[in-house]
């Protein structure tokens, strides 16, 4: 993965199809998506359940872009090497997950992946000021975890205070929650260049009509675009 602040929309597939993942995950690709976000919910840290490893693993022949793994899991290091030979290129766990974050970073980049590090809408952008040069991109969380769909809650401040701490770091800000053409400026604004987009992108559109998709990922990248 080479590294650049240009925007970037990566589809949560936790709205897509459930009975026809791979047809979804190379229609969004098609249609423009950069990477291929995929959200692991362990129905304790966070009240849903998701997707295990071998989930992950059956969705990676599809994807040809990135894909981008957010755990909302607790514990997180039992379970990294096994999203490792999931195939996930990059692999975020949450600050709040669990007591030893850095040990958990390290891990994540020893396995073989890009590291990053999730922050709940509550927990404030200082605490991972020590943990910059650990991780490769801080996801800002911009909905309560758990589901889609949700509204989307305005913390601009926070991702640009995170921005400034990041300064010339080879860091993407990644936001997740509430994200459309609507609330993609602001954030890309802020300085974030990694947009999560669930509904937004799979509304009105489906495998036989792929061209929605296209049309809802160039909306919210035009929207973001606009405002770097």
């Amino acid at each position: 993965m080479s590294f650049d602040r240009s925007i970037k929309i990566a589809p949560s597939i936790l709205s897509a199809d459930f009975a026809n993942f791979g047809a979804e995950i190379r229609a969004i690709e098609a249609q423009g998506a950069d990477w291929v976000h995929i959200d692991v919910m362990d129905g304790h840290f966070v009240p849903n359940l998701t997707f295990g490893p071998p989930a992950v693993k059956a969705f990676r022949p599809h994807v040809k872009t990135v894909m981008d793994v957010h755990l909302m899991i607790v514990p997180v290091d039992p379970y990294i090497d096994a999203y490792a030979d999931a195939g996930a290129d990059i692999l975020t766990a949450h600050i709040e997950a669990g007591p030893h974050i850095h040990r958990t970073l390290q891990a994540i980049r020893g396995a073989g992946m890009k590291a990053g590090v999730a922050l709940n809408p509550g927990t404030p952008a200082d605490s991972v000021a020590h943990l910059l040069d650990l991780c490769d991109l801080v996801c800002v969380m911009t909905v309560n975890p758990g589901f889609g769909g949700q509204k989307f809650i305005d913390l601009t401040d926070k991702i640009s205070r995170l921005r400034a701490m990041i300064g010339d770091r080879p860091i993407h800000i990644e936001i997740d929650g509430g994200v459309d053409p609507v609330t993609a400026p602001l954030v890309a604004a802020a300085g974030a260049d990694v947009l999560v987009a669930g509904s937004a992108v799979f509304k009105g559109g489906s495998v036989d009509r792929p061209e929605v998709y296209g049309d809802n990922i160039a909306s919210i990248r035009k929207a973001a675009a606009s405002a770097q």
